[in-house]
């Protein structure tokens, strides 16, 4: 399995400096590409191939003087540039003829050097590389000073540097890992994701909700007003921008960091995890859109789906239809309505449930009969 560890960067000036020159050439390569192809097709011409785009938008580009500084870089920035156009147009074509599942792909655009976060790629033929110091050797950068919070498990295949909204550095690699299966665990457990509670587990625990984004609203609310009374262009405003994205990444990163820990600690004591396939695109899109966002629901269960597979855990989810809540774990009875107010119900049968805790039970049972169904065990429930 390849996955990526991310590592602080400090570079000094001079390396901000060619860090920026590279940024800014791999995003000139980028829309050349772009506008290229965009060109040959409003003539009427066939695509343009890979290797003609890449003579055209690097090699001849060189040798003009408008883009003789291209130069001044590593080739592999800009051919690794060219490749992220190249699995643009690769990806919207797959969408377009339907051979690529999930939502449309739309065209490529245009890259501003305006955007808040900028990256580029080296790749093994840039011979990028760890010193004995323990600073990334970049080409025609020098060597970089990093925070190692871990080792790397293999020789990185390719290291993206990345500049985000606030300033910061970053080195991500991309390494090959083995998978490290654990121990077997007696227990299973369905999850209920929810806004008031961030999750209900199935043996009856409650997880709170952090709710990163509504801690730090007050002082967001005040940057942002602040920002909003800076002149353009100003060095004021940059400061004020600059608050503003370290509030939002002070958020990201804790709701990141809680949800590794959550993600493993699920993974670490139970066989199998089973969750409700959420539309969260369509839930984002409601009156209770900033708590959707602020929960990070998408990258929770992406988390628990990678660390299943390298552990060797069962991971699955539940049909978003299954009535999960309206399904007495008991009975089996389905009650007629149920407004998202009630919070507990009473069955016919005489039990009383808690909304999101009998969700959970019936996920867990929903998962374990579908992962029978799929092992060839009985369908029909025992008399």
């Amino acid at each position: 399995m390849q996955l990526r560890y991310n590592f602080r960067l400090y570079p000094a000036p001079p390396q901000r400096a060619a860090l920026a020159r590279a940024f800014g050439c791999a995003r000139v390569v980028f829309n050349d590409g772009l506008r290229a192809r965009r060109e040959a097709r409003a003539a009427g011409l066939p695509h343009l191939p890979d290797g003609e785009l890449s003579k055209r938008v690097i090699t001849e580009a060189k040798k003009t003087p408008e883009r003789a500084w291209l130069g001044e870089v590593s080739a592999v920035v800009l051919q690794q540039a060219l490749a992220d156009l190249n699995t643009a147009y690769r990806n919207l074509f797959a969408s377009l003829s339907g051979t690529r599942k999930g939502p449309g792909i739309a065209p490529p655009r245009f890259r501003s050097r305006k955007d808040n976060r900028q990256a580029i790629r080296f790749t093994r033929n840039a011979r990028f590389s760890i010193t004995a110091g323990g600073k990334l050797r970049l080409p025609k950068i020098g060597d970089v000073r990093v925070r190692w919070s871990r080792g790397l498990p293999s020789e990185p295949s390719s290291v993206t540097v990345i500049k985000d909204s606030a300033g910061r550095y970053f080195a991500s690699f991309v390494v090959e890992t083995a998978d490290e299966p654990l121990p077997e665990a007696a227990a299973e457990v369905g999850i209920d994701l929810g806004l008031t509670h961030f999750a209900v587990l199935s043996d009856g625990r409650k997880i709170t909700s952090p709710k990163f984004l509504h801690r730090v609203e007050r002082r967001l609310r005040k940057a942002q007003q602040a920002l909003s009374r800076k002149q353009k262009g100003s060095a004021n405003r940059r400061k004020a921008v600059a608050r503003v994205a370290r509030l939002h990444t002070r958020v990201s990163d804790a709701r990141r960091d809680y949800h590794h820990k959550l993600s493993t600690e699920l993974i670490r004591d139970n066989q199998a995890v089973y969750v409700e396939d959420l539309a969260v695109n369509g839930l984002a899109r409601t009156r209770l859109a900033k708590s959707v966002h602020d929960a990070g629901w998408s990258q929770f269960l992406a988390m628990l789906e990678y660390k299943a597979e390298r552990h060797g855990r069962t991971f699955a989810k539940v049909d978003r239809w299954f009535p999960s809540s309206k399904l007495c774990s008991e009975c089996g009875a389905v009650a007629e309505s149920m407004p998202l107010n009630t919070r507990e119900w009473a069955c016919v049968c005489g039990a009383v449930h808690d909304r999101d805790a009998n969700a959970a039970k019936n996920i867990l049972a929903a998962g374990r009969a579908e992962r029978l169904n799929a092992c060839g065990g009985t369908v029909r429930p025992a008399a």
